[in-house]
């Protein structure tokens, strides 16, 4: 394979995997901006980016790591499965059931190269616990009866 300026590291079966190596072996701007556009080296901005987890649940990423751009989705949409699964797991030790779980995921662009990557998550999940106090579901119907009428549309 002869690509331009890179032929001399490839038959060496070395190629930079960063800027900073790139420009140690003397290869020239536009070769390192083809090769960081190309995906086949990171930006510093890419290489220093990190992904920590904020919430008080034992999840991944608890202290911060390094992900690729590339592998970026994949990581952060497993990271947030584990939440959903915590929510199962949380719901079935309380008698409950999961109402509803939803993950989204957000992207963004790297300013320096140019790539769009996913840049973290959020999980949000409802849970609906099985009521077994008789006093607790009285206390509910009697709070419905008193809100009953409160809001009344009247056509004139």
């Amino acid at each position: 394979m002869q690509i331009a300026g890179l032929s001399p590291y490839l038959n060496n079966g070395y190629f930079p995997n960063s800027i900073g190596q790139a420009k140690s072996l003397g290869f020239d701007k536009a070769t390192i901006s083809s090769m960081v556009k190309s995906g086949q080296i990171e930006c510093e901005t890419c290489a220093n980016r990190k992904y920590q987890d904020g919430s008080d649940e034992m999840v991944s990423f608890k202290a911060p790591a390094h992900i690729s751009p590339g592998s970026s989705a994949a990581r952060v949409a497993s990271h947030e499965h584990e939440h959903v699964s915590n929510a199962y797991s949380k719901a079935a030790m309380n008698n409950g059931r999961v109402i509803r779980a939803s993950v989204t995921l957000n992207t963004s662009v790297c300013p320096e190269c140019g790539r769009s990557y996913v840049s973290g998550g959020e999980t949000t999940t409802q849970i609906k616990y099985n009521e077994s106090n008789p006093y607790d579901k009285n206390k509910k119907s009697i709070d419905v009866l008193g809100l009953l009428g409160n809001n009344v549309d009247v056509r004139l």
